[in-house]
């Protein structure tokens, strides 16, 4: 047994980032009042949230001891084969589509067996993300593919 690095590295990562934000938004632009906010004031508390939350993950990590964590080389491909099939079908088979099997193409590295919660979990995912950002943000990204 030893230290939990891996959280200790992330979590001190996490918070760099956050205080290196907030520290940019508070240098370069107007924070403004909480009644009238300045356009650093969300970068500012966003990076301050950041560096909140790297904390909250590094600082019981020290005092945490972990066995050394196992590389997942199956897992690993899978994300990055669910990342290149919704980036090459995004426009070509559309939004829905791209998701849902991106979904699929990741949840193939999941040591739970069967079909039926990789479907359920495929269409859950791709029904929110319709609702996100075609629906909420209003992206203009193809829900469907083109017909010819």
């Amino acid at each position: 047994m030893h230290r939990d690095w891996p959280d200790i590295l992330g979590g001190l990562a996490l918070a760099a980032i956050g205080a290196a934000a907030a520290g940019w938004a508070l240098a370069q632009y107007d924070i403004g009042t909480l009644r009238r906010m300045g356009p650093g004031f969300f970068p500012a508390v966003l990076g301050g949230l950041l560096t909140v939350l790297g904390l909250v993950v590094a600082l019981p990590a020290l005092r945490r001891r972990s066995d050394a964590p196992g590389i997942e080389p199956l897992a690993a491909l899978a994300v990055l084969a669910a990342i290149l099939v919704f980036g090459l079908g995004l426009f070509r088979i559309g939004l829905v589509a791209a998701t849902a099997a991106a979904v699929l193409v990741a949840s193939l590295a999941a040591p739970r067996p069967g079909w039926g919660w990789r479907l359920a979990l495929a269409a859950a995912i791709a029904l929110l993300t319709v609702l996100v950002f075609g629906l909420g943000l209003r992206m203009s990204l193809p829900l469907w593919p083109r017909l010819p």
